[in-house]
């Protein structure tokens, strides 16, 4: 373990040296690229610095436990020696899940997409739900939402709704979201005051990057049509909409949520590279994917992740048993203590797997 830290935290002083270089500076794509790499390494070297303290502590406090006779300076010794001990036990563990291989999507943006499920109107309305909690969780991290697509209803639910999240380890945060999220409620027509149970399913897709997928212009159909949806002043007005099918997987998808044409264009090509993208990894990493099924749920969209259930304001995750009482406080996108104890057994997992 001590040799990768060394290596990683020479990397770190040798990337600090290349952006002080005049000629790295002045080449801007190799300034951030360095610049990326650098940061991703700061929390592991800043523990490391922290651990080698410790160890320092724990060898000073035995020199003296070893070479000093005066009782007061010995005591002293012991006590420091037993926090420094407990400190290097501690930080010995997070370094060795920070060394644990990351996810190489980590850092991407990612691509989500919402559809109502089973319950009619009721499940609708719950996509709606889903679709606020998101916009409010990126809100909190200073994320980007960009809508994409979406179908909504006369009453305000969301039968579909597809959209994009930017920023710094977008992917990280969200990609436990995968699945089929279930709630329970009285929903508000229902005068017999019954719980009701509906869902809705959710996608999470590391956004492609050019490099990532390469699309042949012949192998895509491009049609345009009127945007439909419950309202928006450009709605049903003009032929702005896009659908781009992929013909030799029958992948489609659409974007009718800006005015232009090239706009919404560009917005499906997205979702398709993203689709694409998450399609060819799955199929050249299948080994990988079968192991990634024992870990934090498999981002299956028919399995069962998660239960909002609104008359006890509590919120399941079925993965890791954690219940939160605090609903509401949840739906408005305060959803981080939920996705660090994701995070977290996921690491353990993989730890147990070493």
């Amino acid at each position: 373990m001590i040799d990768k830290l060394e290596k990683i935290k020479n990397r770190f002083e040798e990337l600090g040296e290349k952006l002080s270089d005049p000629a790295v500076i002045s080449d801007q794509a190799q300034f951030r690229e360095l610049a990326k790499e650098r940061s991703s390494l700061e929390e592991i070297v800043s523990a490391y610095d922290e651990y080698r303290a410790a160890l320092g502590s724990v060898k000073d406090c035995r020199t003296i436990l070893s070479e000093e006779s005066d009782a007061e300076l010995r005591e002293l010794a012991h006590e420091e020696l037993s926090k420094s001990l407990a400190l290097c036990e501690k930080l010995e563990e997070q370094l060795k899940i920070m060394l644990l291989p990351k996810d190489k999507n980590d850092d991407r943006n990612v691509i989500i997409e919402i559809r109502a499920g089973i319950g009619g109107d009721e499940a609708a309305l719950f996509g709606a739900v889903l679709l606020r909690m998101y916009s409010r969780f990126a809100e909190r991290h200073g994320f980007k939402l960009d809508m994409i697509d979406l179908n909504d209803t006369e009453i305000g639910g969301v039968k579909e709704a597809v959209f994009s999240i930017s920023g710094r380890g977008a992917y990280s945060r969200m990609k436990f979201e995968s699945g089929v999220h279930r709630v329970q409620r009285v929903p508000e027509t229902e005068s017999q005051g019954r719980i009701h149970t509906s869902a809705a399913t959710v996608a999470v897709l590391p956004e492609a990057e050019d490099v990532d997928v390469v699309i042949d212009p012949n192998d895509i159909r491009v049609d345009t049509y009127r945007s439909s949806g419950a309202g928006g002043q450009h709605v049903n007005k003009t032929s702005s909409a896009i659908r781009i099918t992929h013909m030799p997987t029958g992948l489609v998808v659409q974007s009718q949520d800006e005015r232009s044409q090239i706009q919404n264009r560009e917005k499906a090509m997205r979702v398709l590279k993203s689709r694409l993208y998450e399609l060819y990894s799955s199929q050249a990493h299948e080994a990988e994917a079968e192991a990634r099924k024992s870990q934090v749920g498999s981002g299956d969209r028919s399995m069962k992740i998660r239960t909002y259930n609104f008359p006890q304001s509590r919120v399941t995750d079925h993965r890791i048993g954690l219940t939160l009482y605090k609903l509401e406080a949840f739906i408005d996108g305060d959803m981080d203590e939920m996705i660090e104890a994701l995070i977290l057994d996921e690491r353990m997992k993989l730890l147990n797997a070493e």
